[in-house]
């Protein structure tokens, strides 16, 4: 028979487990809206001004000369990996992880990884990854003046040569219950293939060149930017689902225990019923 003690005391441990998830998925609730609205507000935009460059580099002559567009035989690459500071949030920083780990793998060359993150650093230096730079503690509201340190490191670098391609890896947000991790290249910029009969001639004032110089750093910037975003309304999706799947959990077993504790607690009545009969039976 289990000791009538314990169970009470691992009742009361699962009870009070189960009112901290209950509040964390609270709390990941009220997040979760606004992150999802700043997510998906900035798309347009990203896919917007994505599409407008892939355009521009596609025009003769017009790619080669900005240095952000110059392609060059791949010899260093860098990967900008988004995850999120804390944990609890499911399974979606194992999959971000695991994705880098698999990238890396697959790569023949030197892998330079700038996480975002405290759990994508951690994950680069169990990795033995070559950490080029690291950035946590980003809010869970950054605005876009808070990523720009980020850029401005792709930008110079790749500028220098220093490396020669530039993806990013982070949770796309699909649903409240679906994130998809995405790895994506950033630089070069692939340009537009634009079937043969659809060309459509586009006036840039006060021209391609200086249009696509002046669009290209903010290009940049504007893709980290979304990409923390999503990350973001990910984040607190999977933690909302993961902390609501907790709780749910905590209470079936405590509805468990709660009916082995009565058993238990039966059976000693019942024990003590019987002594005290047999007591009385041995008097007479």
């Amino acid at each position: 028979m289990p000791d009538i003690r314990k169970v009470r005391r691992r009742i009361k441990g699962v009870q009070n487990i189960a009112k901290i998830t209950r509040a964390m998925e609270m709390i990941a609730a009220s997040k979760m809206k606004k992150a999802q609205e700043r997510g998906l507000a900035g798309r347009p935009y990203a896919e917007k001004i994505e599409q407008v460059i892939a355009d521009l580099a596609a025009l003769p002559d017009i790619g080669l000369q900005h240095p952000l567009l110059q392609r060059r035989p791949i010899n260093r690459a860098a990967v900008v990996h988004i995850t999120p500071d804390r944990g609890l949030c499911g399974g979606l920083n194992a999959n971000l992880n695991r994705q880098l780990a698999g990238f890396i793998l697959q790569q023949d060359i030197n892998v330079k990884v700038i996480a975002v993150g405290r759990k994508g650093r951690d994950a680069a230096a169990r990795f033995a990854c070559d950490l080029a730079a690291e950035f946590t503690g980003l809010s869970d509201q950054p605005s876009f003046i808070d990523t720009l340190p980020i850029s401005n490191i792709i930008i110079e670098e790749y500028t220098k040569g220093i490396i020669d391609v530039v993806y990013v890896s982070y949770a796309g947000f699909v649903s409240t219950l679906v994130q998809k991790p995405v790895m994506k290249q950033l630089l070069p910029v692939e340009p537009a293939q634009i079937p043969g009969g659809q060309n459509v001639d586009y006036i840039y004032e006060p021209g391609a060149e200086a249009v696509l110089g002046g669009l290209l750093p903010r290009f940049v910037e504007m893709e980290i930017y979304h990409a923390i975003l999503e990350s973001i309304a990910s984040e607190q999706s999977a933690r909302m689902v993961a902390m609501r799947n907790a709780t749910d959990s905590a209470n079936e077993l405590i509805g468990d225990l709660t009916l082995l504790y009565n058993k238990a607690r039966q059976e000693a009545i019942t024990r003590d019923l019987l002594d005290i009969i047999g007591g009385v039976v041995a008097l007479e």
